[in-house]
């Protein structure tokens, strides 16, 4: 496998921090002190002087290694992170979930409908800028929407494990994001729940071609994880946002590592749940049996 440094991968890097830091292109060139074309040559996967690269770095508030993407990339932009996995779910051939309640990319239509609701929902009102939080869920949803597009045209195989307490859970709170938010209807948003598990009984129960689900029924890892394969490269992403409900994309630090012990390792992790996960209809009939009723 090649885990080399590349420069077309710098170029995602650095726009990914640049949305998590919210700034435009023109913005960051200004700071940086280069042309805003120069900009955009570096984020399109042209090469970039080292000082250039350590200046942006510092504007960026991340470290040099992190842009570069020698070793772990810390992430501490939920914006960063999944504009990250926007960016590598491009090329892949294949994508293993560990994500609750739900895989994002299997979600229903009525799900996108809802989730800017809940993520706005998500932020306490007396967060210190409210209203630029408020705005970065607008830019989160556009980069979800994003990813969305590119699974549904590229297809590429899904191995997705759920926690059968998570849904439970899901289903007896509903997509909410927080602890009884005013103003909103309880039994509307349990229903919405029940839209995406009956979703994913539907899913284990016809299997479409290149998706794969298991439902575990014991404990599960407390961050969501997701392994990214192609033929020469494999990357393990580790997070703790969150956006079902109780969503979280305000708080906490993303990790995503090319490294062979760190890919190995999440992936015997991911193994060892999936060969202890219910399949196909057993797995539906312990939802609809368990879950639903």
């Amino acid at each position: 496998m090649n885990h080399g440094i590349s420069v077309e991968e710098i170029g995602e890097r650095m726009k990914a921090f640049r949305l998590g830091a919210g700034l435009t292109p023109e913005e960051l060139a200004k700071r940086s002190g280069v042309s805003r074309a120069a900009i955009y040559r570096y984020e399109s996967g042209q090469p970039a002087k080292i000082d250039t690269l350590v200046k942006i770095a510092d504007l960026l508030d991340v470290s040099l290694p992190t842009l570069l993407g020698a070793g772990v990339e810390y992430i501490s932009s939920a914006i960063s992170f999944f504009e990250r996995m926007r960016q590598l779910e491009e090329n892949v051939d294949q994508i293993t979930v560990l994500f609750g309640p739900v895989s994002y990319l299997l979600t229903t239509d009525v799900y996108d409908e809802y989730l800017p609701l809940i993520l706005k929902e998500s932020i306490p009102d007396n967060v210190e800028n409210y209203q630029q939080a408020l705005n970065e869920v607008d830019t989160l949803i556009g980069i979800l929407h994003a990813r969305k597009i590119t699974y549904r045209k590229r297809t590429p195989n899904v191995i997705s494990l759920t926690s059968a307490a998570e849904l439970n859970q899901f289903l007896r709170l509903g997509f909410v994001g927080a602890h009884k938010p005013r103003g909103v209807d309880i039994e509307k948003r349990r229903s919405v729940a029940r839209v995406e598990i009956e979703n994913i009984v539907q899913l284990l129960r016809n299997q479409p071609i290149g998706v794969q689900l298991g439902v575990v029924v014991d404990s599960m890892p407390g961050a969501s994880l997701q392994i990214f394969k192609q033929a020469s490269k494999k990357s393990v992403a580790v997070s703790p946002y969150r956006l079902g409900a109780f969503a979280n994309v305000r708080l906490g630090v993303a990790t995503i590592s090319s490294a062979p012990d760190a890919t190995e390792l999440y992936q015997s992790v991911t193994n060892q749940l999936w060969s202890r996960s219910l399949k196909g209809d057993q797995a539906a009939d312990f939802i609809e049996h368990n879950v639903l009723t």
